[in-house]
């Protein structure tokens, strides 16, 4: 397949006006470097490539298919029903939104409801296995649709703060737990990819210190000061869990993480140390941060640092109403139009609506409203919702990019943002 004409998202974090040509589920290098149109290609390869069969993408950008590293459901389906069938409707669900990728998070649990969910994660990563070598189908069923990949799960607790729990349920709550987290890691196969926790609450500092290179450890749900948080991302945390929320905010007399973040980066900087920074992730849904706060973040962490989520629980897809979200009551509402311009649906608990659960928005939900409403840079939120994730899983290469050899998953949108085509490892869905 060859797609003319179309503006590229390259490697260089801008848009040049070029061909993209597939070659089985892969980008072929063949036209990587290739201007549509380009007088130095002979004649008679300009012919060959205007009769191949493919798509006119004149006037469309091509972006990389989106990677969302923090998720929880869609569609009315949730990682925490523990069911491969339900992580296959994600997947799909995700695939038909431009988001190709994607590292579903577990809620706050019980024991035996955790190692439920990891379970049904690793079977459901098996099936994918197995349908990938040919010798099978992923569950069987005729009516499956093409799917995003699964690129493992994350644990959004339970190593949290009982004081910062939000949506999380807080019986289940526990301390920090290496030989727990092993057990549970070696039985899933090593599905788990991303660990968030708490630092200041007893055992999660020393379990960073020890597990930081075996897993990405991201601060969350947290009442962490300044020089713990520091503390924390010198031991090996390299993330900050849906920026401001459940987390002390900005004080001049109490920085707190979010400072202790940009310090790090700093002298990350300085020192051009890569593996010393620490990555941002926000909600750009227009409800949990205000839009001036979302371009602060971005003037101040800079689009490498940024990484967009979505947060998004089952009744994403779905009309407003009542959910549930890791097993508590969740009320989903319409939301007059805000500080975003636009109406938008809100999760909070059923029984304190004070808090919200999670959000209702796709990650392309997020990157739409951050370029259209917030005023972020398309090249910048480009990044923070394809690159930036898949370089935090060490994905990078495969996806989230347009590069030779990537997988062929692709968006052509369509200058206001709007989805026009899905191409999901080479095939137009």
């Amino acid at each position: 397949m060859l797609i003319r004409n179309a503006l590229v998202y390259t490697e260089n974090h801008r848009f040049e006006k070029r061909d993209l040509r597939i070659v089985g589920d892969r980008i072929d290098g063949s036209e990587a470097d290739r201007i549509t149109g380009s007088p130095e290609a002979p004649e008679e390869e300009n012919r060959d490539a205007a009769a191949e069969e493919g798509i006119d993408a004149e006037g469309l950008y091509a972006l990389p298919g989106l990677v969302d590293i923090h998720l929880h459901g869609a569609a009315g389906f949730d990682l925490f029903d523990a069911d491969p069938a339900s992580i296959r409707r994600i997947a799909e669900f995700e695939a038909q939104n431009g988001i190709t990728a994607f590292c579903p998070a577990a809620m706050t649990c019980g024991e035996e409801k955790l190692k439920e969910i990891l379970d049904a994660a690793a079977e459901y990563g098996r099936t994918v296995e197995t349908a990938a070598s040919g010798t099978g189908t992923e569950t069987g069923a005729p009516e499956e649709l093409p799917a995003a990949s699964l690129l493992g799960v994350r644990l959004e607790g339970p190593f949290l703060s009982p004081l910062k729990a939000g949506a999380q349920d807080p019986k289940y709550i526990r301390r920090g737990d290496t030989a727990f987290f092993r057990e549970i890691q070696e039985r899933c196969g090593g599905m788990i990819r991303v660990l968030d926790t708490a630092p200041e609450e007893p055992g999660n500092l020393e379990m960073i210190l020890e597990l930081s290179e075996e897993v990405r450890i991201s601060v969350a749900h947290t009442t962490a000061d300044y020089d713990t948080a520091v503390e924390a991302f010198r031991a090996g945390a390299r993330q900050l869990t849906h920026l401001y929320n459940a987390m002390p905010g900005i004080h001049h007399r109490a920085p707190g993480p979010v400072i202790a973040a940009l310090d790090m980066n700093a002298g990350a900087a300085a020192s051009q140390d890569q593996n010393a920074g620490v990555s941002a992730e926000l909600i750009a849904d227009g409800i949990h941060v205000h839009p001036a706060m979302v371009r602060f973040t971005f003037r101040n962490f800079g689009p490498g640092n940024m990484i967009l989520i979505s947060d998004s629980m089952r009744a994403c897809g779905l009309p407003a109403g009542q959910y549930e979200l890791g097993g508590q009551a969740v009320t989903v509402l319409e939301e007059p139009a805000g500080v975003s311009s636009s109406k938008k649906k809100k999760a909070v608990l059923t029984d304190h609506p004070e808090t919200l659960a999670g959000s209702v928005a796709t990650l392309y939900d997020c990157l739409r409203c951050a370029v259209l409403e917030m005023g972020i840079p398309l090249p910048y939120a480009v990044r923070a919702a394809s690159e930036n994730p898949a370089r935090a899983l060490g994905v990078y290469g495969d996806y989230g990019t347009l590069s030779a050899g990537a997988f062929a998953d692709i968006i052509l949108a369509d200058k206001d943002l709007n989805i026009r085509a899905v191409i999901l490892k080479g095939k137009k869905i």
